[in-house]
């Protein structure tokens, strides 16, 4: 999406990056979580390197 962090979940986890990108989606309309989580995600990508 906009900071990277699908593609960089992807390649971790060995998913597509389009599974990733609705997962987020689907947390953020459902849960109001992936938001955060996101976030968060994108803090620990970019202090792991």
């Amino acid at each position: 999406m906009i900071l990277g962090v699908s593609e960089w979940l992807s390649s971790k986890l060995g998913w597509k990056t389009s599974h990733i990108r609705i997962a987020f989606i689907i947390l953020v309309l459902v849960f109001g979580t992936g938001l955060g989580l996101y976030l968060i995600l994108w803090l620990v990508k970019i202090f792991s390197k």
